[in-house]
């Protein structure tokens, strides 16, 4: 059951419903869960399979809407397809459709300059978004200004912590840096900790206190069996060696284009994913 004190939302990273149990089972609560194309290409309904353009998308509908079943009140992300060439009329049109499917969809659009248009008029439409692949704090404010005037709920922020250790900075610096500069703003957006590796990542996500974590089963399972800590007992110690990421002073109130949103981790997982889509699709 979930602990008492603990206020961060926990969502399961998967792209399959039998997951989405195994978590219900080992937590005993899941609040939401977020998917992606590479998450969903490893389902294993779609191992070894090629599927048309059409196919892929009934896959990804059925896969969402079971997942929202076993969730119906939580949030469930769905992404769009989006590559560097793909405009933003066609990503907002992508999550209209998407949005359809179920009735707690949150539409992940990638945090660049068309998926940030896509995302300012889905707000607008009354859509809810999770922006995804953040890697910094300006990608943050980005997304804060491009999304002024939703609801709180409707917007969440998703930042790559593990992805950041990778290239040896400290992705946990970037969750705090966020979270301090939300503070000056009105709560519209929501801090979802994503690509969580560990159990302390979990612990220091909480400590931080950010909105939300996803993490992927395994993890959720070893954080189940070590008693769900809220607090780093020192099960896992992020190393030393990365390299801190400093607080900016950035202005809330500036058009989100005067921010540098480019990133070039954003354009290595904008590619990933698109690849992992395409590799599900037959080729004519």
């Amino acid at each position: 059951m979930r602990p008492e004190n603990l206020k961060t939302r926990i969502f399961l990273d998967s792209g399959d419903p039998d997951e989405t149990r195994q978590g219900l089972e080992a937590l005993k609560f899941l609040d939401g869960q977020t998917t992606n194309p590479s998450l969903v290409a490893k389902n294993p309904a779609a191992a070894g399979k090629k599927f048309s353009a059409a196919e892929v998308l009934n896959f990804y509908e059925s896969v969402v809407k079971e997942v929202s079943f076993y969730l119906p009140q939580g949030s469930v992300s769905v992404e769009v397809y989006a590559d560097q060439d793909t405009p933003a009329e066609e990503m907002l049109e992508q999550g209209k459709q998407f949005a359809s499917w179920i009735s707690n969809a949150h539409i992940k659009f990638p945090t660049t300059q068309e998926g940030l248009k896509a995302a300012q008029q889905a707000v607008r439409d009354d859509l809810r978004v999770n922006m995804t692949l953040v890697f910094s704090q300006e990608q943050a404010a980005a997304v804060y200004a491009a999304t002024k005037g939703a609801k709180k709920g409707d917007v969440f922020i998703s930042p790559f912590v593990g992805r950041l250790d990778d290239i040896g900075q400290n992705g946990m610096d970037l969750i705090k840096n966020i979270v301090e500069m939300y503070k000056n703003g009105d709560g519209h957006v929501e801090v979802l900790t994503a690509s969580v590796r560990s159990i302390g990542h979990i612990t220091q996500a909480i400590a931080l206190g950010s909105d939300i974590l996803t993490a992927p089963l395994k993890v959720l399972k070893d954080w189940a069996a070590a008693g769900m800590p809220v607090k780093d007992q020192q099960q896992d110690v992020q190393p030393l060696a990365l390299k801190p990421i400093l607080y900016q002073q950035l202005d809330l109130n500036q058009p989100w284009q005067n921010f540098n949103i480019q990133h070039e981790l954003t354009d290595k997982g904008l590619a990933k994913f698109a690849q992992d889509w395409n590799n599900l699709i037959e080729q004519a």
